[in-house]
């Protein structure tokens, strides 16, 4: 039997261990990739640590991380035309299964591990212009916040934008909001760090959550009206709450950022009178990835500051909790397996 390495989480014990598992063949219509990247998601470190119930579609207690994906094609299967082995990919963060959307590395096996298995529609292919670190953290860090700025929010060109949480979602949403030509776009988190970081990503102002004077500051750089948008990237309740005063009329709040926690609204009259929306957001279009590969190797994009460590597979553990801790302010570690 081939076996290969993989990062494996027991969701029953919490325990995450490195440890040697069958290789997987690839079946009819499906690929085996060989792992070059994967993201460490703040998901990721909510899973680990129990913050999530067990995953409703997951078969038996025990599953291999990894969401964010990037490698070569390694073998593919019967009736497998459109990819060949050498060929760069990125793999989506999940497929659809008789109508449900299942999320690799939550559901269903994913890429912390020498190799991956994938549907072949779930594939897209990655430039040589692009390395595999960049490219992995496409799906989710990178197209989540394009999803929710693009296809959920529909944010136009000279429109006002906050965005609450500056980590590895939101970020990138300053950088592709800036992209599309929103404007203001401010950027408020209460580390330092963050708001330095939003501003050379793009934002032009960042503003500290605890300042008593933020109200004023964002009617100041809105006209006096207030945020047509507000992204909640952090997924926590005060932010919530504070995001959703700074809204114009007529304001959308997205909520981009998962707590599990319920949502209040402080006075219902005034979210009514005023026609505020309330959106949610998971993931993103099937499209979204290709899209940002092509903006990404078009020079739209720079996702190389994006990149804030890389490890081996046997240091996931540790990869988990300095994003946890925030060690060195990442946006976002990779791991790479053949370190």
């Amino acid at each position: 039997m081939a076996t290969m390495r993989a990062a494996r989480l027991n969701l029953s014990t919490g325990t995450l261990s490195v440890e040697d598992v069958e290789k997987p063949a690839p079946g009819t219509g499906e690929v085996l990739v060989k792992v070059e990247a994967a993201g460490v998601c703040l998901s990721d470190v909510h899973l680990v640590r129990g913050y999530f119930a067990k995953p409703r579609l997951l078969v038996g207690d025990t599953v291999t991380l990894g969401h964010e994906i990037a490698g070569t094609v390694a073998e593919v299967g019967p009736d497998v035309t459109a990819w060949k082995p050498g060929d760069r990919v990125v793999l989506q963060a999940g497929e659809v299964r008789d109508g449900q959307v299942w999320t690799r590395g939550v559901d269903y096996d994913g890429g912390w591990a020498d190799f991956a298995l994938a549907r072949q529609d779930t594939l897209v292919a990655l430039p040589d212009s692009i390395p595999f670190e960049q490219g992995a953290i496409i799906p989710d860090a990178v197209s989540t916040p394009w999803g929710a700025i693009t296809a959920t929010a529909h944010v136009g060109p000279a429109q006002s934008v906050g965005v609450w949480g500056i980590g590895g979602l939101g970020a990138h949403a300053v950088q592709l909001l800036r992209a599309i030509g929103a404007c203001p776009i401010i950027a408020i988190d209460p580390s330092e760090a963050a708001r330095e970081r939003a501003l050379a990503f793009g934002a032009d102002i960042a503003l500290d959550s605890a300042d008593p004077e933020l109200r004023s500051a964002i009617r100041a750089a809105t006209g006096g009206v207030g945020l047509e948008y507000a992204f909640d990237f952090a997924g926590v309740t005060p932010v919530r709450d504070q995001a959703l005063r700074q809204l114009a009329p007529g304001g959308k709040l997205v909520l981009v950022g998962l707590s599990g926690q319920p949502i209040t609204i402080e006075n219902s009259t005034r979210f009514q009178s005023a026609q505020y929306q309330l959106l949610g957001h998971y993931g993103s279009p099937e499209e979204s990835v290709a899209q940002l590969i092509r903006l990404e190797a078009g020079g739209r994009l720079n996702l190389a500051r994006s990149i804030s460590g890389v490890m081996g597979l046997e240091e996931a553990a540790e990869a988990v909790e300095r994003l946890e801790k925030k060690v060195g302010d990442p946006i976002r570690i990779v791991l790479r397996p053949s370190l």
